[in-house]
């Protein structure tokens, strides 16, 4: 097909945001902004309600989100593995319990802990799980958070996991984006809104203390700062008995990173942390003795250089005192990269992605468990299932003396076709024992995967995979949705997707999932190459994966759309401005869109590593041509776009797609809105309200991409 001439983009002045007329909707929870969303909701679920697959679908995911069948995942707390469970009768969840022992039987006896929807009953609060940090080696007392309504700002609560209760006068804070770490069973750091001055401009907090038990919080003692333009602060406590650290990290912005040590045990509130001296973009981490780092950029250690991507470890005694001697465990290459890694007490478990699926290789140092003693590292592939997604994490408990499980992890394996497995596994060898089996969601015989690529706009050639339906063949006729993130080094790597299995490619829709520059797929290059002032090739990569499909005639723009959620919404919403030919659907969730104040919005300042700073007029000049708020015009066709985003998204802005919501309205454009009072940046709380977006998603699908779309039949 002939490319049209793309419009040149419209300079937006810097000043530009005091003429928005739409700027009263970032006002969340004002009367008026919230009437704006109950009427835009009742007018899209009224249109896609009515819609003939809203219903069994609805129906059908509300069943498989609430399978009593599902694998429980787990996190090792000592004796004890646990879970939270969520299903039709326990929509908040059930915070639980069992052994391995008996997690290993078909029906595992599970010991509740907390039960979420009586404590939001009892209550009077919609509590959504937030997680909890469990004190070893009794594993007693736990710092349990719980969001109202699915938000990143939590409440946390210390809870005795003996009694089953919360702890009266125990640890608490009330509702902010806030982190309680243990030091002992009296003392944590905390790090929290302590009022002004206390938070970054990203609304994170700056501030560390130490707080002991039955003192008021205001008599915390500050151990730790950073500053107000970083993105926050952090610290983690490793108490592996000889190897004790407490590790102090300031966020300077999303890639670059201070960390500071104490080393040894915690003695007193006057310890002084002392800086590593690593690269502010690297990542450090420590297995007993061996300090591990991840690096984003090049690393030159004398006449020695490591690359970027690349695992290094170095003995850290030596490291600490002033020697710079490091050895690679991993080195990237044009197709691999580091997906990840976990530890055992012994080995570095490196999973591996290999064309965008994952291997798993296996490193230790024999003689000297990890202990920065002992030979070099030497290593193995294990023998897994490929291609797919391994999820790999290790069981070893370094607070539990002569741990049995030290050298055993969880391997899981997954593919767009094959249910989830997971296996319990050993570092002696390749033996794994499955512990348990996802049953298959949605019939996927005769169905097919295969990796394609498209050449992007600068000639790089971009991978994607391409589910094929039972029976479809490549005549341009197919319903297709693409589906895409780019950003902030994150891989889309193959999953089991029930919910696209059962309501999209067993209907005959075929999913496309693009691994587009900005994301991880290759590593930091890979990332590196779309960000800030190259954002713009994520775009050009979507736009190329969309014309290679119409090309191979796998579809054509009447049956195709585009669906993306956070940076993934930015992304469809700048490509949906930039190419509107090119798609008959376009669902945009949780997006950013305003590029000109995101920075001003939430949690918006601590992206600006990522897409640059809109207050610096030589970032705005790039901001300003794909921001899609600004681009959006008049005088251009789109396709029926669908908006979703959630009132209780503290992270990005619900503004954002209200404000481009109305400001497509007033330009005469039609769209879809639907706005989840609950939900967080996920969307939904619970299993219900996901059933019912999903449901509100693929109806909306079927209407713009299905052979009686409107589009559809007019297309020739």
């Amino acid at each position: 097909m002939s490319e049209p001439t793309l419009p040149i983009a419209t300079p937006v002045h810097p000043c530009a945001q005091d003429e928005d007329p739409h700027q009263w909707l970032e006002e969340v929870d004002s009367e008026r902004a919230l009437a704006w969303v109950r009427e835009r909701n009742a007018h899209s679920e009224a249109v896609l309600t009515a819609r003939p697959e809203y219903a069994p679908t609805r129906e059908q995911l509300l069943a498989i989100l609430d399978a009593k069948d599902r694998i429980p995942s787990v996190v090792r707390r000592g004796d004890w593995l646990y879970n939270l469970w969520q299903d039709g009768h326990h929509r908040r969840g059930l915070w639980r319990r069992t052994t391995l022992a008996d997690y290993r039987t078909p029906e595992p006896a599970w010991e509740t802990v907390l039960d979420l929807d009586a404590l939001a009953l009892a209550e009077g609060e919609n509590w959504v799980w937030g997680g909890a940090e469990v004190l070893g080696p009794e594993y007693r007392h736990a710092l349990v958070s719980l969001s109202r309504g699915g938000a990143d700002a939590t409440v946390i609560r210390e809870f005795d996991l003996a009694s089953r209760q919360f702890v009266e006068g125990g640890f608490a804070l009330p509702e902010a984006k806030s982190e309680l770490t243990w030091i002992d069973a009296e003392t944590v750091y905390v790090s929290t809104d302590f009022g002004e001055g206390s938070m970054t401009e990203s609304g994170y907090p700056r501030i560390v203390k130490r707080w002991r038990r039955g003192t008021p919080l205001a008599s915390a003692v500050t151990v730790f700062e950073g500053d107000a333009s970083d993105v926050g602060v952090g610290v983690g406590v490793d108490r592996t008995p000889g190897f004790e650290r407490t590790v102090f990290t300031r966020m300077i912005d999303f890639y670059r990173h201070e960390v500071w040590l104490i080393e040894g045990p915690v003695d007193g509130p006057d310890a002084a942390p002392v800086r590593l001296d690593v690269p502010d973009d690297a990542i450090p981490d420590f297995l007993r003795g061996t300090l591990l780092l991840q690096l984003r950029s090049d690393l030159v250690l004398g006449s020695e250089r490591f690359s970027a991507g690349s695992l290094v470890h170095a003995d850290a005694a030596a490291w600490l005192r002033g020697e710079r001697a490091a050895t690679a465990l991993f080195t990237p290459t044009a197709t691999r990269s580091l997906a990840g890694y976990d530890t055992t007490r012994g080995h570095v478990l490196l999973q591996v992605m290999d064309n965008v699926a994952e291997r798993l290789e296996l490193w230790h140092r024999p003689g000297g468990e990890g202990d920065g003693e002992g030979g070099p590292f030497v290593g193995r592939a294990v023998d897994t299932p490929f291609p797919g997604q391994l999820g790999v994490t290790a069981l070893y408990d370094p607070l539990l003396a002569d741990d049995p499980l030290a050298e055993h992890y969880l391997l899981s394996y997954t593919d767009f076709t094959t249910p989830a497995s997971l296996f319990l596994a050993s570092t002696a060898h390749d033996e794994r024992e499955l512990l348990k089996a996802g049953p298959a969601r949605f019939d996927a015989e005769g169905m097919r995967t295969e990796q394609c690529f498209a050449t992007s706009a600068d000639g790089t050639r971009v991978p994607y995979f391409v589910l094929w339906p039972r029976g479809a063949q490549a005549d341009g006729n197919n319903p297709t949705l693409i589906y895409g993130y780019g950003g902030f080094e994150h891989a889309l790597t193959p999953w089991y997707a029930a919910d696209y299995g059962r309501a999209w490619c067993e209907q005959g829709g075929v999913l496309v999932v693009a691994n587009l520059r900005g994301g991880g797929e290759y590593g930091p290059a890979w990332h590196q190459a779309a960000v800030r002032e190259h954002k713009q090739r994520s775009y050009d990569d979507l736009i190329a994966i969309a014309q290679d499909l119409i090309a191979r005639g796998v579809t054509r723009p009447a049956h195709l759309g585009i669906q993306g959620g956070s940076n993934g919404g930015l992304l469809v919403g700048a490509v949906m401005v930039q190419r509107p030919d090119l798609f008959n659907a376009v669902v945009c969730q949780v997006p950013l869109l305003d590029m000109r104040r995101y920075h001003t919005l939430l949690a918006g300042a601590s992206w600006m590593a990522e897409y640059g700073d809109p207050d610096d007029p030589a970032d705005w000049a790039f901001l300003a041509r794909y921001s899609p708020y600004h681009q959006v015009r008049a005088d251009a066709r789109y396709p029926r776009v669908l908006f979703t985003t959630s009132t209780r998204d503290d992270r990005v802005h619900p503004g954002h797609a209200r404000k481009m919501a109305a400001r497509m309205l007033a330009q005469g454009h039609d769209l879809l809105y639907y706005e989840n009072t609950e939900g967080g940046h996920g969307g939904a709380a619970d299993n219900a309200q996901r059933a019912h977006l999903l449901a509100l998603e693929f109806a909306y699908l079927w209407q713009q991409l299905g052979a009686g779309s409107a589009a559809a039949s007019t297309a020739g």
